[in-house]
């Protein structure tokens, strides 16, 4: 059956610029042999939801209509890729701004706290361009659909890998109910403060589940990566519910 939006696909990709070098793998030897590796991301293939957006935008279009097993190369441009570059995020500033004067094009440097690459040097005029290093760039993306999940426990797990970097969280799912044991040390993890809500969210829209029970579990030989707040419980469990009034934390 074809592919189509709300489906949670597996997938596994290669992202490059025009001249072929490579930004993004989910291919751990590829990144290790591109010196992009991450020890922090995860690899082996991502999870998403086609037409959630968690891909960019040309990529998630052309992922519509294909089977499992598809391999394929997609071709994008900014618009649909990581989006124009601003000019208001390219400034001219002196050389006296720079501790190093040895400044030349292609050269990452740090003012103000902002990140960019020098672009031009004329003179004691120095122009940096502030923007993402993919902004306006076209791009293009080699990937395989892996295959397509049917069973909410694993739709539950790639999602949560996606938002958070763990994987195999342990899943119990009755009567449209999910509870979800929550690793010990997450709750202290800014990243998932920011992405439960969502991930709840997203599976209210994508997934037959009306509740999502988030159950914390501390014992005695568990190693906590930030202490507890005095009114923690041994034990706590938050829900999340389909209808935002009904939520608790």
């Amino acid at each position: 059956m074809a592919i189509q939006k709300g489906d949670f696909i597996k997938l596994n990709y290669t992202g490059r610029f025009e001249n072929g070098k490579i930004f993004d793998t989910t291919d751990e030897e590829l990144a290790k042999k591109e010196e992009i590796f991450n020890p922090r991301g995860l690899y082996g293939g991502d999870v998403v939801i086609v037409g959630a957006g968690h891909t960019i935008e040309g990529l998630d279009e052309d992922l519509e209509g294909k089977d499992a097993g598809y391999t394929g190369t997609v071709s994008i441009p900014p618009e649909k890729a990581f989006g124009p570059g601003n000019p208001d995020l390219v400034e001219t500033v002196s050389i006296t701004k720079f501790q190093d004067r040895n400044v030349h094009p292609g050269m990452p440097v740090e003012l103000d706290d902002k990140k960019g690459v020098v672009s031009r040097v004329i003179g004691r005029r120095v122009t940096v361009d502030f923007n993402s290093p993919l902004a306006g760039k076209t791009v293009s993306y080699e990937y395989t659909i892996e295959q397509v999940l049917e069973a909410d426990v694993e739709k539950i797990q790639g999602l949560l890998a996606l938002y958070t970097g763990i994987r195999d969280t342990e899943i119990d799912i009755t009567d449209n109910v999910a509870k979800i044991n929550v690793p010990t040390g997450l709750t202290f993890n800014q990243r998932w403060l920011m992405a439960k809500n969502r991930v709840a969210s997203e599976l209210f829209k994508y997934t037959g589940i009306k509740e999502v029970q988030l159950i914390e579990k501390l014992t005695a030989e568990a190693e906590v990566s930030a202490p507890a707040e005095p009114e923690v419980e041994a034990e706590a469990e938050t829900e999340v519910k389909e209808e935002p009034s009904e939520s608790q934390e």
